[in-house]
């Protein structure tokens, strides 16, 4: 069978399709993020954070109903470590340190909820630390993806290097996106996932465009199209286990990981997806775009008798 007949799926007759879902994700996600925002979590807002321990494990809809009736809006309450412990978020309140705050909190739970809570910690985080956390953490995403722009130029060539830095563009704006369509909380554990997607849609996308190189450098015929579909066809086993094994794992966790990782794991599982979708679909067809040709793969072989000639 030659090279040409590996073609399973044509892959890249469906790339306008894709286009045009990308580019309507990204519309979405873009307009979402401009108009409504991320719902940061206290970690980049400031606030307070409480953590109680009780004797029996606590269900979390009666103690957020406490709190609410105690007029502690804007409250996040989730298991820490354990069903017995629960690590309250609150807001900021310029009119009470933590300690004051703590001690108001968890007499609000002695009066209205149906355990009486021990405190184990109050901690406070300002304002300005936020803001400090907000901008580092924006600076690291974009330092990431300085970084892999230059290696992947002089590991494989400059149109690799771009098609895989917007690939990457696109799945972190879609993950940003998706958190801020559905409002779900935005912290330092959401951020360290979404370095987790670059590291991981670059890893499914490296793979793919050294299939790409090889391909180019091995097939007499065939078009670059061709050429990439072939090598689309030849990683997709690889694709599709190491996805669907890398998911198993994040929806176990999404499930049974408990609430302090719950974000964590969603954001991991949607870049994943998104991450397998963009290496077929964005960073390949952007590579075409871009004009790849054979030539340009071709290492070109310097005969030393030529060069002893040469005055």
């Amino acid at each position: 069978m030659s090279e040409q007949n590996t073609i399973k799926i044509d892959f890249l007759s469906k790339r306008a399709i894709a286009a045009v879902l990308s580019a309507l994700l990204l519309v979405i996600a873009i307009g979402s993020l401009a108009t409504q925002g991320l719902k940061k979590g206290i970690d980049f807002t400031g606030g307070t954070l409480v953590e109680l321990s009780f004797p029996e494990p606590v269900e979390l809809k009666s103690l957020r109903a406490a709190l609410t009736s105690a007029n502690f809006e804007g409250t996040v309450v989730q298991h820490f470590g354990s069903s017995k412990e629960v690590l309250i978020r609150l807001l900021p309140d310029d009119s009470l340190n933590a300690a004051a705050l703590s001690n108001k909190v968890l007499e609000a739970v002695n009066a209205g909820f149906s355990q009486h809570g021990e405190l184990r910690r109050a901690e406070f985080v300002g304002p300005q630390v936020g803001e400090e956390l907000t901008e580092d953490g924006g600076l690291a995403l974009l330092y990431a993806l300085i970084c892999i722009l230059i290696y992947v130029t002089f590991r494989f060539e400059y149109r690799f290097a771009l098609a895989s830095v917007a690939a990457l563009g696109h799945d972190v704006i879609l993950t940003l996106g998706f958190f801020s369509v559905f409002q779900f909380e935005f912290d330092l554990t959401v951020l360290a996932a979404l370095l987790a997607v670059i590291g991981y849609s670059l890893n499914d996308t490296i793979v793919v465009f050294d299939r790409v190189r090889e391909n180019f450098r091995k097939l007499r015929k065939g078009s670059p199209t061709d050429v990439v579909n072939i090598s689309l066809n030849q990683t997709l086993n690889r694709t599709i286990i190491t996805s669907l094994t890398t998911l198993l794992v994040l929806v176990a966790l999404f499930f049974l990981g408990g609430e302090i990782i719950h974000d964590f794991a969603l954001a991991l599982i949607v870049g994943v997806v998104i991450g397998t979708y963009s290496s077929i679909y964005v960073a390949s067809p952007i590579t075409l775009a871009l004009g790849i040709t054979k030539a340009d793969m071709i290492v070109v072989k310097v005969d030393q008798d030529e060069l002893d000639k040469i005055p």
